[in-house]
């Protein structure tokens, strides 16, 4: 019996559905769209983003950073990494530039707000001036794997914290294109994983944490989200029960 046109509608409409993650995830194509750029004295990046990096998010990527729109998916997107290039032959530059996502941004119908740095960047050598008078221009973009030569994964005690009650912690030096989900604490004395709060951007947090195993360290354990699907990453006492505000700790891993 041959298909039908319903029948080879629903087949397509399945191999999409199973085919979408990966799309989302591995992005070798590029999407159309528009990025404008904001004033900073040095350049580089801001520490006040929505995504809470701090000073961090100023200079992570040598400055080269980005405001989104749709793409920061209530922070979710924090730390993604894109290629964004803009589709004037006159002005810009073949490859364009890769930028790390750390604020929250709308503007005139754009996708990406970039550092100052970072717009520079979209431009032939020479024709960056000429690209800024435009203030908005026409681009394509696509993720990409983030790299951190030398860096694993961190969780950074956020400066909000306040020991022992109250602990806030913000993954740093993320590779690979997975996202973050959710975040567990193990504790101890009810034998169970406990949620963290998504607080905002990429900042995690928990009022009267646990107050570490034993041995005096807190077991963390993430939910990664990528192209084959979600699976629980645990980090064994990866938060000393001394913790220190501002303290950034090493997870000795790097996600996909």
């Amino acid at each position: 019996m041959g298909l039908t046109l319903d029948n080879c509608f629903s087949l397509m409409f399945v191999i999409f559905i199973l085919l979408l993650p990966s799309l989302c995830f591995s992005q070798d194509y590029y999407v159309s769209s528009r990025a404008t750029y904001y004033g900073s004295p040095d350049c580089l990046g801001t520490p006040t983003g929505a995504c809470g990096y701090k000073a961090y998010g100023s200079t992570i990527n040598g400055g080269e950073v980005s405001g989104v729109s749709r793409l920061f998916k209530n922070g979710t997107g924090c730390g993604a990494c894109y290629q964004v290039r803009c589709k004037s032959p006159k002005h810009c530059s073949e490859n364009g530039v890769k930028v790390v996502v750390t604020d929250h941004g709308e503007g005139d119908n754009t996708d990406f707000i970039l550092s100052t740095r970072a717009y520079n960047k979209l431009a032939l050598p020479g024709l960056a001036e000429a690209l800024f008078s435009y203030g908005v221009v026409d681009v394509e973009y696509k993720r990409i794997p983030c790299q951190y030569s030398g860096y694993n994964l961190m969780f950074k005690v956020h400066e909000h914290s306040r020991f022992p009650d109250y602990l806030s912690l913000i993954p740093i030096y993320q590779a690979g294109v997975s996202e973050i989900t959710a975040v567990e604490i193990w504790q101890e004395d009810c034998q169970e994983w406990v949620c963290m709060r998504r607080a905002y951007g990429a900042v995690w947090d928990m009022p009267n944490p646990p107050r570490g195993q034993p041995e005096g360290a807190i077991n963390v354990r993430i939910q990664v989200t990528g192209s084959s699907g979600s699976k629980w990453v645990q980090l064994k006492n990866l938060i000393p029960s001394a913790w220190k505000v501002g303290a950034a700790y090493d997870t000795s891993i790097q996600l996909d």
